[in-house]
C-alpha cells in the first residue's frame, strides 16, 4: 500500500488547502513567512506550531519533487557503472 505522503496528488492538495488556507487577505503561509523575516519577534510558541502545520506540505511537496528527479537520475545511469 502506497503511504499517502509519496502519492503526489495528496501532497498537492494538502499544499492547496492547508498549505496556502486562510486565503484572505493573503495566504496564511506568505504571512508566516513574512513574519520570520522580519525576525519573529513578539510571537509565541503557537505561531511556530502554526507555521510548522501550514509549511509541512510545502516541505512534503519538496521531498517528494527531490526524490522523483534523484529517480529518474537513477534510472538514466549507464549500466556499465
Amino acid at each position: 500500500m502506497k503511504k499517502a505522503i509519496d502519492d503526489w496528488k495528496f501532497v498537492v492538495l494538502a499544499c492547496l488547502t492547508l498549505g496556502l488556507a486562510p486565503f484572505s487577505p493573503q495566504p496564511h503561509i506568505i504571512s508566516k513567512l513574512i513574519w520570520l523575516r522580519d525576525g519573529a519577534k513578539g510571537q509565541d510558541w503557537l505561531d511556530w506550531a502554526d507555521l510548522g502545520m501550514h509549511g509541512l506540505p510545502w516541505l512534503l511537496l519538496s521531498r517528494w519533487v527531490l526524490l522523483f528527479f534523484f529517480r529518474q537520475l537513477k534510472k538514466e545511469k549507464p549500466s556499465g557503472m
